[in-house]
């Protein structure tokens, strides 16, 4: 008995949501199909890790936009979904792009064809039992709205995000139960994250990397976000209360790089800005007490309308969503290295791996970060992202392709094991999401070849490849691990 009862507590809670996660602009494609519009990403060229994703007014006929056929979920979302039903998903997390049904932002009415689009992929979904978990905004801006308003700085989107929001919710409401209104919206908070989370071209020379940074009109674009999800999340409330609403954070944890009492106020610091900042206003519903402090010392002003205060304390969430791949060390002795992150740079940890692209790898983190996370909010939590870029090569053997990949499966064992500890320490975990269970292109750095994927698509940086699909060896280990519920990770 005692065996069986060790055996159950090491699985996830019943009706636990296994699945992968997607992105539209990384993995849709069909850029200017059906009447769709330009968005951010769809003007941005390939890079690599050296070299930026250059941003384009206009397209040069001679350079590669990656956005634009991705690895074409529009025309093989089927052939994928039967895939991810074979490994067994619960959940598929994946976003409306919102220029598909808006295509600049400023339209009253959707588009017809872009709706009924999404109308044969949740109807394929729950053909195959699969739950849709819908990212209202992931890294989707139409380009008309950064072009003409510069993106989220300017109070208008607000109302453009409104009545986006209403159409989707009063049209799928009864297909889709799990919402998020922004994707990892904190990065907001840090430079990188101009161009894809607040949609800013301000300054805007020729690359990502040359959008000058204003954080004082960075900060108020976060704050237009905040109110947009709270209008939403309390529209969604009042008229579809059967629908859950989350927030959506990149939690990057951080430790002191030494017992140093400075170390450990920077820590805090850091944490406080890029962790605990935007979800203590979704999940709360308030600026936290620090935040008065920092937008002094930086010289923020917060241009609040008469409202604003109430609107985001009715606007919370219903459940806390993030993507986890790595941690940092934070010092301020000058003698840290820098190494590589999601949308940030970092702390080089010695005692932990990098992955190809120098993120850390750090599975007790995640166990650290789901306790943190829980004890600050005690609502249900759910890792909607979660996962490693790395190369793969594609060998024949007995005449069929194979991708032996076990460098991911070590991943995925070791952050699932983590998360089965963070439950046993009392964490009311909802689900789990893999992050790319299929290649898609990477939103840092345009490239193909970082893969993230169970599945294999045969595309590649230089655009070329037939985009046919190939199971990983990684595909049948979370086939398992999601038929045992975690249960058995060997």
């Amino acid at each position: 008995m005692r065996a069986r009862e060790s055996e159950d507590a090491m699985k996830m809670q019943e009706g636990f949501l296994w699945g992968g996660a997607t992105a539209a602009n990384q993995y849709e494609g069909a850029w200017d199909v059906d009447g769709k519009g330009a968005s951010v990403p769809d003007h941005m060229r390939g890079g690599d890790v050296n070299t930026p994703r250059q941003i384009d007014a206009r397209f040069d006929p001679h350079a590669l936009y990656p956005s634009w056929e991705a690895t074409d979920f529009y025309h093989h979302y089927e052939e994928d979904i039967a895939l991810f039903a074979e490994m067994g998903f619960k959940v598929f997390r994946m976003s409306i792009n919102w220029a598909r049904l808006f295509p600049t932002g400023e339209e009253t009415q959707p588009n017809q064809a872009g709706l009924a689009f999404y109308d044969r992929v949740f109807d394929c979904l729950h053909e195959h039992n699969i739950e849709p978990l819908v990212t209202i905004s992931h890294y989707e801006l139409p380009y008309n709205l950064a072009a003409k308003y510069d993106g989220w700085k300017d109070r208008r989107l607000v109302d453009f995000f409104l009545t986006y929001g209403r159409c989707i919710l009063d049209r799928w409401h009864d297909k889709v139960k799990y919402w998020l209104t922004f994707n990892e919206i904190n990065t907001g908070t840090m430079k990188m994250g101009v161009t894809l989370s607040l949609g800013t071209l301000k300054g805007f020379t020729g690359t990502a990397a040359d959008v000058r940074d204003d954080i004082n009109e960075r900060y108020n674009a976060l704050h237009n976000q905040f109110v947009a999800s709270a209008k939403v999340v309390k529209y969604a409330h009042e008229h579809y209360p059967e629908v859950r609403m989350g927030n959506m954070d990149c939690f990057i944890l951080t430790y002191p790089a030494t017992c140093d009492p400075a170390d450990q106020l920077a820590n805090q610091a850091e944490m406080r800005r890029m962790n605990w900042y935007c979800s203590d206003v979704q999940v709360r519903g308030s600026y936290p007490s620090y935040a008065r402090r920092f937008w002094e010392e930086n010289g923020i002003q917060v241009r609040m309308e008469p409202g604003d205060e109430e609107l985001l304390r009715e606007g919370t969430v219903d459940f806390y969503a993030f993507s986890y791949y790595m941690s940092n060390i934070v010092g301020t002795h000058g003698d840290v290295q820098e190494t590589g992150g999601n949308m940030s740079l970092g702390g080089r940890n010695p005692y932990l791996r990098q992955t190809d692209w120098g993120w850390q790898i750090d599975p007790e983190g995640l166990r650290f970060s789901l306790n943190e996370i829980y004890d600050r909010y005690q609502i249900p939590l759910m890792v909607v992202e979660n996962g490693m870029g790395a190369y793969d090569e594609v060998v024949v053997e007995d005449g069929q392709e194979r991708i032996h990949d076990p460098y991911r499966i070590d991943y995925l064992r070791s952050h699932v094991k983590a998360m089965r500890e963070a439950v046993a320490d009392g964490v009311d975990l909802m689900g789990y999401t893999w992050w790319g269970p299929i290649d898609v292109v990477s939103a840092g750095t345009g490239e193909m070849r970082k893969r993230y994927g169970f599945i294999y698509v045969d595309k590649h940086d230089d655009g070329t490849g037939d985009l046919h699909r190939t199971r990983k060896d990684s595909f049948y280990y979370y086939q398992k691990v999601i038929a045992s519920n975690g249960g058995d990770l060997e």
